[in-house]
């Protein structure tokens, strides 16, 4: 089975470092911050919304 992450849990999430919206990575299982360019990782359909935890990402 797939993880999968509640699409109102995404509705309300935003990138805690830039407050911007985060876009859904189904394939990688990440949340994408295009401003602050990071990824945050879910895990088990939790997402660890972590600024230092999260992965440096190029444009």
């Amino acid at each position: 089975m797939k993880n999968t992450i509640n699409p109102k849990l995404l509705e309300l999430l935003v990138c805690p470092l830039s407050k911007e919206p985060l876009f859904y990575d189904e394939k990688n299982q990440e949340l994408i911050s295009k401003g602050s360019k990071l990824a945050y990782q879910i895990k088990d359909g939790i997402p660890i919304m972590l600024v230092e935890e999260a992965r440096k990402i190029k444009d």
